[in-house]
């Protein structure tokens, strides 16, 4: 079983590595970039669980490492 699982800023949250990424787009010449917010993907490999306990199990670990729940979401994706 395969998690995957998204982290990113929540809306309104300060993103320094978007606005750096946008900037650097637009002096590229992509002028169609206007923003751009920045996250991370963790992969994960589990074994030994079912789909419904995968999810369980890997939204235990964003709650307790993964994400930071004052400024960060998360998306979990199992397949």
């Amino acid at each position: 079983m395969k998690a995957k699982i998204h982290v990113y800023l929540k809306p309104g949250v300060l993103d320094p590595q978007g606005v750096a990424v946008s900037v650097a787009l637009q002096n590229m010449g992509f002028p169609e970039v206007k923003s751009a917010r920045q996250g991370k993907l963790i992969e994960l490999d589990l074994h030994g669980v079912s789909g419904e306990q995968a999810k369980a199990r890997a939204d235990e670990m964003c709650k307790r490492l993964l994400a930071n729940p004052v400024i960060e979401s998360y998306s979990i994706e199992i397949e």
